[in-house]
């Protein structure tokens, strides 16, 4: 929530409680500026902006305290033709008008009054407020009033009062969550069409949930708590536990609910029925006139959701036992009325274009969460990016690994280990469709595609939340494909909830319990993924950043095989720590040491210190022994080493700047594709004394359109050969003639000391020279200190 809206609601209440101190006001007509203020100052924040005006013209059903109009209305053509005239006079609120009362009226006797039945008559849309509380009376499907949505400020007038008299003292998730239920307010009317409007509203609920829930203990919910941490490997430790935790139940829950929407709104029409009837009978009859069928009933998505682990965790979370004590029930049935006044053919015109992630996903986080959204790494993987390391492995398959049909042969199992919502697996499917299709497409086509989504092009996800729109994604590739999933069938996409981290070796000790048998045999179903023989490509973004997790002792000792080296210098520093050297080596292990044939490739986009960093001499000397073809597209970006410019001196934005995020990520990135052939095939001799030596290629991509000059592949490589005294970096590096003779620095200085610690100014530091002088002497004298 931005802080300049949050401003504008103690702003609010602020003026209030001036105005009420002079003793000299009305109890309704003098808190008109503060509220039309308010409503301005929330309104110049949505897209188009919507405008307050206080006391309207007569239409026929008297003069409602406001309108709300968009910026639009008075750049029409009808007011342009009548510059004199006062546009109101023709032009309806396209927002609804406002009606106000004192703070001394309860919204009962306002919301059921025959004033408030003319203007809904009239306008279709009537915000009711008595300052304190508010309240927006709409229509029903079939015509009838009803309270959309509403918000209490506080319970009683002694109670308001006392809040304007302390603005600051207001708890900021109740000043937010004001602010977020007017910007509602003002949109209602508005057309929602595009997934990222619908992504806005529904993070705009979302955060209303998390306000709730965070106001309260949730002890219905500890076993879950216990069951994920036992079943992922996290630990949900502190605050940021705690709010990770917290906020991947409302993920998940309204990650849930819009998947079963979407689901459910392919599958039917929504046609709004007209009606009539009084204000008073229709706001007591307005709960049975959503159930009618026709419309989405958010409380029954469970049946529309086909993954067990997905409809076991939102029955979890959204039983009536559940939803009671956490509050949250009144925003979920918001959501559900939001989701029924999408434009149909407007949203999935974008939506199913395969960009569900760009559209909803991240737009969702970064609107609800933006703090969690860097904390976990969540950036949008470009699609040119993940279009080309497809395009990469399927090339090594068929020109390495002499595997004629690439990834469309049914002997190649491709993994993403840390598949997100699920981009890699999306784009690996198209590219076997493409293969089947370029063979000559007949009946068994979407037999053989659906196989390879279900048996062999696998995603593993350690969040919940992007797990259910994985899901959702492939599934509504494999429709467009011709491919669907059955409805009344237990098929899923081979994407499961597990840490890839662990499992890949049987352990002895028996299995922690867990709270439901979905997340037992999503769990075992996981592992026996890991141990299949057959997996030959792995494929991905591994995470930058770990979050709210504690590693298990298997998933620390990953990097152990890369802190020795044999002509290498040793490691130095913590490099090996970051979280996707552990991707990098559970690949490296997968393919290496579990295939029987010997034989895979691995491709990766990560961050690119492991190319020279001293941290990874092990790692890169491992990796010529271990390859016999390694392709290095460094892709540049770097804030750090480069301040993102070229060495021309041009903009150098990181690889995942996109429009919607135009910082993207700030350290330099590499896509590295590592290609094993199988034994016959490998050369048998090695200048870093191993059984092969990798040919190492490198190419550089620099300025605003690497993307798709990668794509293009416009770069020529380069061969390097690494050396070993320098640590093998995968880097080219220019160096004298005898350079590795040179004295290293830690020869040359054997002991070392911290230097100049500011901790001790009052020692070193001295305005005077001549008394700092004499304390350096005397420090220096054998005879004070004779060490």
């Amino acid at each position: 929530m931005p802080n300049h809206q949050i401003q504008a609601v103690e702003d609010y209440l602020s003026e209030i409680g001036k105005i009420r101190a002079t003793h000299a006001g009305t109890g309704e007509t003098s808190y008109y500026p503060p509220l039309s203020g308010l409503l301005n100052a929330i309104g110049d924040t949505l897209s188009p902006k919507v405008r307050c005006v206080i006391q309207l013209q007569n239409r026929g059903a008297g003069m409602p305290d406001g309108g709300m109009f968009t910026a639009d209305q008075f750049r029409t053509k009808a007011a342009k033709q009548n510059p004199d005239k006062n546009p109101l006079s023709f032009l309806p609120p396209s927002r609804g008008v406002v009606e106000v009362k004192s703070p001394a009226e309860t919204m009962a006797s306002i919301v059921e009054s025959e004033q408030i039945n003319r203007y809904w008559n009239l306008y279709g849309l009537v915000l009711v407020t008595n300052y304190r509380a508010f309240a927006l009376i709409g229509r029903t499907p079939s015509g009838k009033p009803v309270e959309l949505e509403g918000f209490v400020l506080a319970e009683t007038e002694e109670a308001f009062w006392h809040l304007a008299a302390h603005p600051r003292a207001v708890p900021e998730p109740l000043k937010a969550r004001f602010a977020d239920y007017l910007g509602r307010a003002m949109t209602h009317n508005a057309p929602l069409a595009s997934p990222q409007d619908l992504a806005a509203v529904l993070a705009s609920y979302a955060r209303d949930a998390r306000a709730r829930i965070s106001e309260t203990d949730l002890p219905a919910l500890r076993g879950l708590r216990d069951a994920l941490q036992n079943a992922l490997g996290l630990a949900f430790e502190g605050d940021k536990g705690e709010h990770f935790f917290r906020s991947t139940l409302i993920q998940t829950l309204f990650y849930g609910i819009f998947s079963a929407w979407v689901i459910w709104a392919r599958r039917h029409l929504r046609t709004p029925l007209p009606g009539d009837g009084t204000l008073k009978q229709a706001l007591r009859e307005a709960a049975s006139d959503y159930d009618d069928g026709s419309r989405f009933d958010w409380q029954k998505a469970v049946w529309h959701l086909r993954v067990p682990m997905i409809r076991a965790l939102f029955e979890q979370i959204a039983t009536p036992a559940r939803l009671e004590p956490l509050g949250i029930k009144e925003v979920l049935d918001w959501t559900g009325a939001a989701l029924n006044r999408v434009q149909h053919e407007a949203f999935f015109a974008a939506f199913d274009e395969g960009h569900a992630v760009q559209y909803f996903y991240e737009p969702f986080l970064q609107a609800f969460d933006p703090e969690l959204r860097k904390d976990l790494g969540v950036w949008y993987t470009p699609a040119e990016i993940v279009d080309y390391q497809v395009e990469r492995v399927d090339t090594a398959l068929r020109e390495d690994l002499h595997i004629a049909d690439g990834l469309a042969d049914p002997r190649v199992v491709v993994l993403d280990p840390c598949c997100g919502t699920g981009a890699y697996v999306h784009a690996v499917l198209r590219r076997i469709a493409r293969t089947l299709n370029e063979k000559g497409a007949d009946a068994l086509t979407a037999h053989d595609l659906k196989k390879a989504a279900l048996d062999r092009v696998i995603g593993f996800e350690i969040l919940p939340a992007p797990f259910v729109i994985a899901h959702l994604q492939i599934s509504l590739l494999l429709e467009t494909l011709g491919a669907p999933l059955e409805d009344d069938s237990a098929e899923r996409v081979g994407v499961y909830l597990t840490n890839s981290l662990t499992g890949w070796v049987p352990v002895q000790s028996p299995k922690d319990l867990v709270l439901f048998p979905e997340m037992a045999q999503e769990r075992d179903a996981a592992n026996t993924i890991k141990r299949r023989d057959s997996i030959l490509v792995v494929i991905g973004n591994p995470p930058y950043n770990g979050f709210a997790g504690v590693a298990l002792s298997e998933e620390r000792d990953l990097s152990t095989a890369y802190r020795t080296t044999r002509l290498a210098p040793a490691p130095q520093g913590q490099g090996l720590n970051d979280l996707y050297i552990r991707f990098f080596r559970m690949a490296e292990r997968r393919i290496v040491e579990m295939n029987p044939s010997g034989q895979g490739v691995i491709s990766f986009i990560s961050n690119y210190s492991w190319l020279d960093g001293l941290s990874f001499t092990g790692m890169r000397e491992r990796y010529l022994d271990a390859f016999d073809r390694i392709a290095i597209d460094c892709l540049n970006g770097d804030k750090y080493k480069t301040g993102k410019l070229t060495p021309a001196g041009e903009p150098d934005p990181s690889v995942f700047s996109t429009d919607f995020n135009r910082e993207g990520i700030q350290v330099g990135t590499a896509i590295a594709t590592l290609v094993r052939m199988d034994a016959a095939s490998r050369r048998g001799s090695s200048s870093s004394g191993g059984g092969t030596a990798a040919a190492v290629s490198f190419r550089h991509f620099w300025g605003k359109n690497k993307r798709a000059d990668l794509l293009a592949d416009r770069a020529p490589y380069q061969t390097l050969a690494p050396d070993a005294e320098l640590g093998f970096p995968f880097l080219p590096a220019r160096v004298a003639a005898g350079y590795t003779a040179w004295p290293a620095l830690p020869d040359l200085f054997p002991d070392s000391f911290p230097g100049v610690q500011t901790g001790r100014d009052s020692f070193l530091v001295d305005i005077d020279r001549d008394r700092l002088l004499a304390r350096l002497e005397r420090s220096f004298d054998p005879a004070v200190n004779p060490d």
